[in-house]
C-alpha cells in the first residue's frame, strides 16, 4: 500500500469517527417537528472536497446507515414509520440518497474548482451543496416513494399543502435555510482549511 493510499485511509477514518461522534453526542442532528436539522452532511461535504467523489459516497454511506438505523429502532418518527410501509424504500431512502449526495459535492467541487484560481468561492458553493441535495434528495424520494401513504397524506394535511412542491417547502422551512447556511458556511471553510494544510 503506498504512503498517499494510508494517508487518505487515515483521512477518511478520521472523518468516519467525527461523524459517529457528532451523532453519538447529539452534535448531528437536532430534531425540528418531524425532521432533524442534520449537521452532519458537514464532515461529508470535507471528505468529498479534500478527497473526492468516493470519499464523499462512503462519508454519505455512513450518514445513511446511521440514519437507516434510527429507522428500523424507531428512533426517528418519520423515517420509522416509512420503514413500517416499505423497509426497501426506507433504506433507499436513508442510505442510497446519502451516497449519491456525497458523490455529488465531490463532483461538483471537481467542476467548480476550475473556475475559482484563487480557491475562494468554489468551497463554500460545493459545501452548501451537501446539506441543499441532501434535502432535495430526501424529500424528493419521499415525495416519489412515499407520497400516497397516510403518514405522509397526515403531514400534508397538517401542513394544509396543495401539491408535493408546497408539501416539501412547508416541511422544510426555516430549517432546511438554517441547515444549508450553518452546514454550508463552516463546512467550506473547515474544507478549504484542510485542503491547504495537506498540500
Amino acid at each position: 500500500m503506498k504512503k498517499n493510499d494510508i494517508r487518505t485511509l487515515t483521512r477518511l477514518a478520521l472523518l468516519v469517527a467525527i461523524e459517529l461522534v457528532m451523532k453519538a453526542v447529539g452534535l448531528g442532528s437536532v430534531p425540528v417537528g418531524p425532521l432533524y436539522m442534520s449537521f452532519l452532511t458537514l464532515p461529508i461535504a470535507v471528505g468529498a472536497i479534500t478527497m473526492g467523489p468516493a470519499a464523499g459516497a462512503v462519508l454519505g454511506g455512513v450518514f445513511g446507515a446511521v440514519s437507516f438505523y434510527d429507522a428500523v429502532t424507531g428512533a426517528s418518527a418519520m423515517t420509522g414509520a416509512l420503514f413500517q410501509v416499505s423497509p426497501v424504500n426506507t433504506f433507499i431512502l436513508c442510505v442510497g440518497m446519502r451516497v449519491l449526495m456525497g458523490v455529488c459535492v465531490g463532483l461538483i467541487f471537481n467542476a467548480v474548482k476550475n473556475f475559482d484560481k484563487p480557491g475562494t468561492w468554489s468551497y463554500i458553493v460545493s459545501a452548501m451543496c451537501a446539506p441543499a441535495l441532501n434535502t432535495l434528495f430526501f424529500m424528493g424520494y419521499i415525495v416519489l416513494a412515499f407520497y400516497g401513504c397516510d403518514y405522509v397524506q397526515n403531514l400534508v394535511s397538517v401542513k394544509g399543502a396543495a401539491n408535493p412542491l408546497m408539501f416539501v417547502v412547508l416541511l422544510v422551512g426555516v430549517q432546511g435555510v438554517a441547515e444549508f447556511l450553518v452546514s454550508g458556511i463552516l463546512g467550506g471553510i473547515v474544507a478549504r482549511a484542510v485542503h491547504k494544510f495537506l498540500k
